[in-house]
């Protein structure tokens, strides 16, 4: 089988485990693993999948983005990733106000490209920048504008499909081009008129099953209209027709505060019904509470009005004034206490904890994990406030918690539970059939948006009569006889209970890790479930830093999500079954640049540095490593022997500036020989003659490695700077080191050990509660969050981690304030750590005090990373990262300013331009003393 489908699809399918692991799941709760993945460029490519699929007997499940959360883009058979190559937008009309696309393109790509005309599509689910149009189709998604826009199907003009027996057919509104099929389809409309009347189309949202109701004569047999929905069971789609929509011209929101959930969901209907709101959103206190439970976000929300549940309601108008008049208008109208905000800033802040809920409530606020599977049930609006009560009486009932959250105005409901799944599996399946036995009592789907796929296929008996089931499995037949395409789902459903992710099995290969994990019990199996799969991992443009590498090269191996799932198939032990000596689980991982962008960016707060780091320390344990490991990994080590004395210095250099020889020590130490490698200071920062200052108050100067070997200059500077904000910097009195590329390299018994040296040098300046200035991002990120999680048991690293400022967030609110003014634009760099774990704020605050006009770079991670973009084989990646912001925006400012090491160095081997350290740019704006 692997052999025909490799053989004549040579550069089209990927058969290898990681590949195959990484689409072992979507956003939901299963799992199956594929027995290759196809990533076609053309649809001449995938006329030829289509056809090997065929004869090797394999089936076909189509995948856009991956972020189904029913589990429908997912197959054991040949999985096809439109994502990352069919992603043309071919035409945009404005006049017809119509787009044509292939299936691959991401919704918010079609967006910007309508934007250009004064257009938008309407449906916008809250993974508007990721999921494909293809997806979307497969789903009849919707989105929280629904309620002014209506659905994917509302927006579908036509549809060019790619049939299991090889037939191309256009559909559309009156038909479709193949007189066959548009006889078979005539004739089950008529064999079934009663059912898809009375059945069908009863209320907006009702997702389930076949859209066969657009069938019918009063709806113009608008075949493709009924394929949408179809969630890739009949055909694939090689090309859409969408309508666009013009936007309002300005917008604002009125976020309306209610004693609860289920008072919100009472007044929804009613706004939604006066036409005035283009959204009607809701959400409960849970869903903050567990947002708030997250790193860094204590204070999220902290616009919203008072209430324990709130509704989300956007206007429009010609100018911001009247959009901001009508919403509060809305709000007037409402018993509600209310918040009306028409900054784009402060809209896209609010906006953000609405759409990052299917991920922040995979978490509960206690820690607890909660899980797909019931999240998508949609009733009539009007029953949405009883049907809720009641969800709530049968949770209780099953001993579940919950946070909803979802599409109010429209009767959709989103919520997430605890479902025990390693312990009582069977739980999910008392509940989900209970639960359909509700909605249905309520009149409504078991499904909104998110299609039913092998989450709720199987209920699809609860909620229809027989006849309509045997109308859906008819319609099936005629586009596809033979089950060819994404079995199991809507017709012949696989049992929703059968091969779930998480649960029994997944963690056969348990451990104890090095690093504490405390948010998840210590246990490295919940870590890595954390990543539920909603993608925001492979967001390329905007809205978050994470996963440079898959920016770079769209491979879905190379995103957060990718990278988990391989570890999660790693820990199941059934496809991945070398353990930790795993190369899949190593390729999958080589890529991560250990940014730490997820760590925050995540909704979730996936780690996956954290990850990395855990998997190579067990999977070079008492083996050889590779050589970078021993070189970068081990250069604090190297740089304080190669600066003992300014002779070894000079000699290290001079050596290094030598080709032949630089080359040969770059091969023989597993670098990228179109690496320069940084020189080495001839007076480390110890022996630099820092100025003596008895007056101040005393604070320890971290002397990370790239500060005290490599630019004691940078050091020099902020001795001077402190000494001028009223401090006195002293080095700590033996050598010290936070252990970060150790800990960067896996090889955490030694980061470990060193950390605890440090502890015991520290231990003093500690004790008299000195503050620890940093210097350098990433190391004071290694102290303030991983000292702590490397030695959970020691409180000295707990101590250091509350004792470490940035000397940005010394000097920001400094008075009186001894600098002058620079006058300059500049580009900023922010390291990637700093970014994840820290913040830019108090450094935006010095640089504005000091005149400085600054861009900053959002894109993320410079791409050099440590030792990453040293490395051999990932400097095509590493020089990617830069290329997409970093080195166009530094080869022409005035002014590049980055604190990280490695930052300056990729800007400087990647433009020749320097950058500036924060502390050189304070020390030279110094007023001259009196």
């Amino acid at each position: 089988m692997l052999g025909s489908l490799t053989g004549e699809l040579s550069g089209i399918v990927r058969t290898d485990l990681t590949t195959r692991t990484a689409y072992s799941s979507d956003a939901s709760l299963y799992r199956r693993v594929p027995v290759a993945v196809a990533e076609p460029r053309s649809v001449e490519d995938l006329e030829r999948v289509r056809r090997v699929a065929a004869e090797a007997g394999v089936p076909v499940t189509v995948r856009g983005g991956g972020t189904s959360v029913a589990g429908n883009a997912i197959g054991d058979g040949l999985v096809v990733d439109v994502s990352r190559h069919l992603n043309a937008i071919r035409a945009i009309d404005p006049e017809a106000r119509t787009a044509v696309v292939e299936p691959g393109v991401v919704l918010d790509d079609l967006r910007a490209a309508a934007a250009g005309h004064g257009l938008t599509f309407g449906p916008d689910p809250s993974t508007h920048s990721r999921c494909t149009l293809g997806g979307m189709i497969g789903n009849n998604a919707c989105g929280s504008h629904s309620v002014a826009y209506g659905t994917t199907a509302d927006a579908v003009v036509e549809l060019r499909l790619l049939l299991p027996d090889g037939r191309h057919v256009t559909a559309r509104h009156g038909g479709v081009d193949d007189l066959r099929l548009e006889r078979g389809l005539r004739a089950l409309r008529d064999a079934f008129l009663g059912p898809l009347r009375t059945e069908l189309g009863r209320f907006a949202r009702q997702g389930s099953g076949y859209g066969l109701h657009h069938l019918l004569p009063e709806n113009g047999f608008d075949v493709a209209k009924a394929l949408v929905g179809a969630e890739g069971t009949c055909g694939i789609v090689t090309e859409a027709t969408v309508r666009l929509v013009e936007p309002p011209k300005a917008r604002a929101l009125a976020v309306l505060g209610f004693a609860d959930v289920f008072e919100a969901a009472e007044a929804a209907p009613a706004i939604a019904a006066s036409g005035t709101a283009l959204t009607v959103e809701g959400m409960a206190s849970d869903l903050l509470a567990a947002l708030r439970a997250r790193p860094g976000r204590h204070d999220a929300g902290s616009d919203l009005p008072p209430g324990g549940g709130w509704l989300y309601c956007e206007v429009g108008g010609e100018s911001p004034g009247e959009a901001r008049e009508a919403a509060h208008a809305l709000a007037r109208a409402t018993a509600a206490r209310s918040v009306v905000v028409d900054d784009p800033r402060r809209m896209r802040e609010l906006w953000w904890i609405r759409e990052a809920g299917a991920g922040i409530v995979t978490r509960l606020p206690d820690g607890g994990e909660a899980w797909p599977g019931w999240e998508d049930s949609a009733v009539p609006p009007d029953r949405l406030a009883a049907y809720l009560r009641d969800l709530y009486a049968l949770m209780r009932t099953h001993g579940l918690r919950g946070v909803p959250f979802g599409h109010f105005g429209e009767g959709c409901l989103h919520v997430r539970l605890d479902f025990p799944l390693a312990t009582r599996p069977g739980v999910y399946r008392a509940f989900a059939e209970d639960a359909a036995g509700l909605v249905v009592a309520h009149g409504g789907s078991v499904s909104g948006e998110h299609g039913d796929g092998r989450a709720r296929s199987e209920l699809l008996d609860r909620m229809y009569p027989p006849e309509l089931r045997v109308a859906f499995a008819a319609f099936k037949r005629l586009f596809d006889p033979h089950r060819a395409f994404n079995p199991g789902v809507i017709t012949d459903p696989e049992p929703l209970d059968e091969r779930l992710r998480p649960g029994p099995g997944a963690d056969r290969l348990a451990i104890t890790p090095v690093h504490a994990l405390a948010r998840d019990g210590g246990s490295f199996a919940a870590a890595v479930q954390r990543c539920v799969g909603v993608g925001a991992c492979r967001t390329v443009e905007g809205g978050t830093s994470m996963c440079p590498s898959f920016k770079v090269t769209r491979d879905e191996v190379h995103s957060t999500r990718g990278r988990a799932r391989v570890l999660a198939e790693l820990l199941r032990g059934e496809s991945l079954r070398d353990g930790w000596r795993s190369a899949e689980a190593r390729d999958a991982l080589d890529l991560c640049l250990s940014c730490k962008a997820c760590a925050s960016d995540c909704p979730v707060n996936v780690d996956m540095a954290t990850y990395k780091a855990e998997f190579l320390h067990r999977h070079y344990a008492w083996r050889v490593r590779p050589m970078t490991h021993y070189s970068m990994g081990w250069l604090p080590l190297w740089s304080r022997l190669a600066t003992v004395a300014p002779g070894i210095a000079d000699a290290a250099n001079a050596v290094l500036r030598e080709p032949r020889i630089a080359t040969a020590l770059k091969r023989a130490a597993g670098i990228d020989t179109r690496r320069d490698l940084p020189s080495f200071a001839r007076r480390p920062l110890r022996r630099a003659g820092l100025p003596a200052r008895t007056a101040g108050r005393p604070v320890v100067l971290w002397p990370d490695t790239f500060t005290a070997f490599h630019t004691p200059g940078i050091g020099r500077a902020a001795v001077s700077v402190l000494a001028a904000t009223g401090h006195r910097a002293v080095l700590p009195p033996r050598a010290v080191c936070c252990g970060l590329t150790w800990h960067s390299t896996g090889q955490l018994g030694v980061a470990k050990r060193v950390l605890r040296r440090t502890l015991d040098v520290l231990g003093p300046a500690l004790d008299a509660g000195l503050p620890v200035v940093g210097l350098e991002p990433s190391c004071t990120v290694m102290l303030r969050d991983e000292a702590p999680e490397l030695l959970p048991d020691d409180p000295r690293a707990h101590r250091l981690a509350a004792s470490v400022v940035t000397l940005a967030e010394l000097v920001a609110d400094a008075g009186p304030w001894p600098f002058g003014t620079v006058d300059q634009d500049a580009v900023a760099q922010v390291h990637c750590h700093q970014e994840a774990k820290g913040s830019y704020a108090p450094d935006l605050r010095v640089l504005e005090r000091l005149g400085v006009r600054t861009d900053v770079v959002g894109a993320g991670c410079c791409g050099l990373a440590g030792d990453f973009g040293f490395a051999r084989g990932h400097w095509d990646v590493s020089q990617g990262c830069a290329e997409r912001e970093l080195y166009p925006k530094a080869r022409e400012a005035p002014l590049v300013l980055a604190d990280g090491f490695s930052c300056r160095v990729q800007i400087v081997q990647g433009t020749g331009r320097r950058a500036v350290h924060l502390a050189e740019l304070l020390a030279d704006a110094l007023e001259p003393s009196p």
